[in-house]
């Protein structure tokens, strides 16, 4: 049990840490976390003309303003908590177990309100910076992302797209180097508006007649293709095209 000098000397002891703790944050300004983003605590515009390296630096330092951030503002809602067990005359006993919290724990943490088989600290802080989400693949965020086979335009579709217009990778960053940069996104060699490479130079009428062929230089990858693999060696008309395997005989 606690005298009341005891209690008298940690309430002052509090206070103090109280003071020392939010005078630290105004003086910071909460490590610029009051910023809308963390470019506007380093002056910063935009990340557009910056490398991914200085990105990735600020982005640590970020994350450290938050831990830093979190902690201080930790000790300060426990101090609240333990001059409020001082006023109610519950301070020095654990709030889990209701034993009797040792001497030299109280000295060492005045804020504490457990023992330390009861602590909550051992808790690890999940909060991330929102924009760590950068880092992480552009798909699985959607309902549409995790569904095989779906033909909608999803997310996947939507970074296909942008990084076909160039990323901060060049072939060089490939196990395989890419001969061409636009070769280096994400499945470039997918088929765009189209599924199977027939599509792209064979229409038909409205009913799924009159098919005809197209040509162009897909078909003609296309014919070289079949003759390399000796499947077709003329493709040029349409009674030939009607023995295509993807073709249904019907029509």
């Amino acid at each position: 049990m606690l005298t009341n000098g005891q209690l008298s000397a940690f309430k002052a002891e509090l206070l103090k840490n109280k003071k020392d703790l939010e005078s630290h944050l105004d003086s910071n300004d909460h490590f610029d976390l009051r910023s809308g983003h963390f470019h506007e605590s380093m002056g910063e515009l935009s990340s557009y003309d910056n490398h991914p390296g200085d990105e990735g630096t600020e982005l640590y330092e970020r994350e450290k303003d938050i831990a830093l951030n979190d902690h201080v503002e930790y000790q300060i809602q426990n101090i609240n908590k333990a001059m409020e067990a001082i006023d109610k005359g519950t301070y020095g006993k654990c709030e889990a177990c209701g034993r009797e919290i040792p001497l030299e724990r109280l000295e060492a943490l005045p804020e504490t309100r457990f023992c330390i088989e009861h602590t909550p600290d051992r808790t690890v802080s999940h909060n991330r910076p929102i924009e760590e989400g950068v880092l992480m693949p552009p798909f699985g965020k959607f309902d549409l992302d995790n569904k095989d086979e779906n033909v909608a335009y999803d997310a996947e579709d939507s970074w296909q797209e942008v990084s076909s217009w160039g990323t901060s990778e060049s072939p060089s960053d490939f196990v395989t180097p890419q001969d061409n940069y636009n070769d280096t996104y994400i499945e470039s060699e997918e088929n765009v508006g189209y599924v199977e490479d027939f599509e792209n130079f064979v229409g038909n009428d409205i009913t799924g007649k009159e098919i005809t062929v197209y040509p162009n230089k897909q078909h003609e990858k296309y014919e070289d293709e079949l003759d390399q693999e000796g499947i077709m060696t003329s493709f040029g008309d349409l009674p030939a095209f009607e023995h295509d395997p993807y073709v249904d005989d019907d029509k």
